[in-house]
């Protein structure tokens, strides 16, 4: 089995996260806690089939788990997942943190001269 890195990893949540109705699913399932499938469903002008497969693609990234009551199928957000994300993140504020006390330095040593 190929395992798969953090970068393949933040590709599959933020391809899944790209999706408005993907969104609101997390949205809908963070504020209110574990939902049926058909409860969540309710929420949206689409087939059960159509709110099923958005369903699946959070799944597959790993951004909501499924668990089975019986014959229920309740869906609950992971939120662990979004780590990658917060990483990510980190990685661009600590680029674009360098580049501004590159800035700064220019500016503050351009000031210093000017004199």
């Amino acid at each position: 089995m190929v395992e798969r890195n953090e970068t393949d990893r933040l590709n599959d949540i933020l391809k899944a996260a790209s999706d408005p109705t993907r969104r609101e699913i997390l949205t809908l399932l963070a504020q209110h806690g574990p939902q049926r499938v058909g409860d969540i469903h309710g929420h949206f002008d689409m087939s059960l089939n159509a709110v099923s497969k958005h369903i699946k693609v959070l799944e597959t990234a790993g951004l909501v788990k499924r668990r089975t009551e019986w014959r229920e199928h309740m869906i609950e957000v992971q939120m662990a997942p979004l780590s990658v994300i917060d990483s990510w993140f980190a990685q661009l504020r600590s680029i674009w943190d360098l580049r501004l006390e590159a800035l700064d330095d220019i500016l503050t040593k351009g000031a210093a001269t000017d004199d």
